[in-house]
C-alpha cells in the first residue's frame, strides 16, 4: 500500500522561508515525478512545482525565483524550500506522486500541510 506524507509547514512570518518534506513509501514500481500542490478555501488545487526522476523541475509563476524543489530518489522524497514567503502563500500544501506501473500509472495524494504565513 502506497502512503504519502508530508511534513513541515506550520505559522510562519512574511518574509520567511518554509521547508516541506514529502516521503513515498510501498512504491513497488517506478516512481515517476512528484509534485507539490497547494489549495485554499474556495479556490481550485494549484500546482506548485514539479521534479522528475531525473530531477527536472518546473515551478508556477507564483513560486518561480522563491522556491527550489529537490529530490532524492533514495529516499523517494522530495523537499520544497520557499523563501520571500507572502500572505498568499497560505494554503494546505499537498505532495502527488506517479507510480509506473508496467501498463498505465497510479497516482497517489497525501493528506496535506497547512502553511500559514501570518505576522
Amino acid at each position: 500500500q502506497v502512503q504519502v506524507v508530508e511534513s513541515g509547514g506550520g505559522l510562519l512570518q512574511p518574509g520567511g522561508s518554509l521547508r516541506l518534506s514529502c516521503a513515498a513509501s510501498g512504491i513497488r514500481f517506478r516512481l515517476g515525478s512528484m509534485m507539490w500542490w497547494r489549495q485554499t478555501p474556495g479556490k481550485q488545487r494549484e500546482l506548485v512545482a514539479s521534479i522528475t526522476s531525473s530531477g527536472n523541475s518546473n515551478y508556477s509563476e507564483d513560486v518561480k525565483g522563491r522556491a527550489t524543489i529537490s529530490r532524492d530518489n533514495a529516499k523517494n522524497t522530495i523537499y520544497l524550500q520557499m523563501n520571500s514567503l507572502k500572505s498568499e502563500d497560505t494554503a494546505i500544501y499537498y505532495c502527488k506522486v506517479i507510480e509506473f506501473r508496467g501498463v498505465g500509472m497510479n497516482e497517489y495524494w497525501g493528506q496535506g500541510t497547512q502553511v500559514t504565513v501570518s505576522s
